[in-house]
């Protein structure tokens, strides 16, 4: 039947190619959103965060006191706290005169506090007065990022030291690293007492639940402690649920299921249709309306299949030019991949029993 009327067979794979594509899209774009919001935890070291009670994202994360870390420390089980530091500043582009909101991270660099390659063998540089690595990711409007070169940000001249490539999540259009000592020269307003989140790590064979829960039994309201598992599911809920952004994608992926389902079910209901004798036939020399419907989900299937391989490679390189240019960390996985192709081959069964309906005017009886 896909091979008696060729063309006929083209329109319907290149129907369900474009239900499956959009399938790829806003499913990835979906999954894609959390992985922003953790971008930069992922590339932290440590097994307990602390946060402000009043933390909401990473790009409202509050302040707290810097002497809870010590409090923490006093913990045995804690091996190592660090302090970090968040802000945001105007960077300047003398070039054209735009300015743009840049999201500022700072730490001690005596401190491991990133687990990138890139950025630990310049903490050095982080080390020298006014000086910055900034995001080789972050927007073209903040002009060269070129080694040397001088620009402003808050109004305060700095020099870039480095540039690095993890990447801007959804903090800004720009990410820029220094030390908390920089930070301080850039924003006098604030002080190194007050942090926006604390880094601890645990000795080995430490049950970082356990010591999560003895630390907030120690350490003020004021202070949140979260294990990395709990913060992945607080920022996934948050950018999944409570954002436009994730209600907008999520959403789409079952819109796309539903176009999906609706342009295979029309094309099994034309193909039964138009092959009405040839199924009434097979009922007259014995085939059950079971094998008849057999015949039709495996017809969906071949076709849902035969969709499904393009849309799989051209969604592949569609995800690469959408985290190319924006700040979606979108890319093919393999699990990706196996989970498009069963829904699709969900989607296909789904369809054909729904098609199946037509199948009752194929009476051989009307026929002959």
């Amino acid at each position: 039947m896909l091979v008696h009327e060729k063309g006929r067979a083209a329109l319907a794979v290149g129907g369900v190619f474009v239900a499956i594509l959009l399938i790829f899209l806003q499913l990835g774009f979906y999954l894609s959103v959390p992985r922003g919001g953790l971008l930069f935890y992922n590339a932290m070291r440590f097994d307990l965060l602390l946060t402000s009670s009043a933390y909401v994202i990473q790009a409202q994360s509050n302040d707290f006191p810097r002497r809870r870390l010590y409090q923490a420390l006093a913990v045995p089980e804690v091996a190592t706290a660090a302090a970090v530091y968040h802000d945001s500043g105007l960077w300047l582009n003398a070039e054209t005169g735009v300015q743009r909101d840049v999201f500022v991270i700072a730490f001690d660099p005596n401190n491991r506090v990133f687990d990138v390659p890139e950025i630990e063998q310049k903490a050095s540089v982080l080390r020298q007065q006014d000086t910055i690595l900034v995001d080789g990711a972050s927007r073209p409007e903040l002009g060269a990022l070129r080694v040397g070169r001088r620009i402003e940000i808050a109004k305060r001249a700095v020099t870039i030291g480095g540039v690095y490539r993890l990447g801007i999540g959804f903090v800004g259009l720009g990410v820029v690293l220094t030390s908390d000592l920089n930070l301080i020269r850039l924003f006098p307003n604030r002080n190194l007492g007050d942090i926006n989140l604390g880094l601890l790590t645990l000795r080995p064979g430490a049950d970082p639940d356990a010591v999560a829960e003895k630390l907030r039994q120690i350490l003020p309201e004021d202070t949140a402690v979260l294990t990395r598992k709990e913060l992945a599911a607080r920022e996934t809920d948050h950018w999944m649920t409570r954002t436009s952004t994730g209600l907008i994608f999520g959403f789409g992926t079952i819109v796309a299921f539903i176009v999906g389902l609706v342009i295979l079910n029309q094309t099994l209901s034309t193909q039964i249709a138009r092959h009405l004798p040839q199924y009434a036939t097979l009922k007259a020399i014995g085939y059950t309306d079971a094998a008849l419907a057999g015949i039709v989900v495996t017809l969906a299937i071949l076709i849902a299949t035969l969709s499904y391989l393009p849309a799989a490679l051209i969604s592949t390189g569609i995800y690469a030019l959408v985290s190319a240019f924006t700040p979606l960390p979108v890319s093919q996985t393999p699990s990706r991949l196996l989970t498009v192709l069963a829904v699709t081959w969900v989607m296909s069964t789904i369809s054909a029993l729904i098609a199946i309906r037509v199948l009752r005017r194929a009476d051989p009886v009307e026929l002959f």
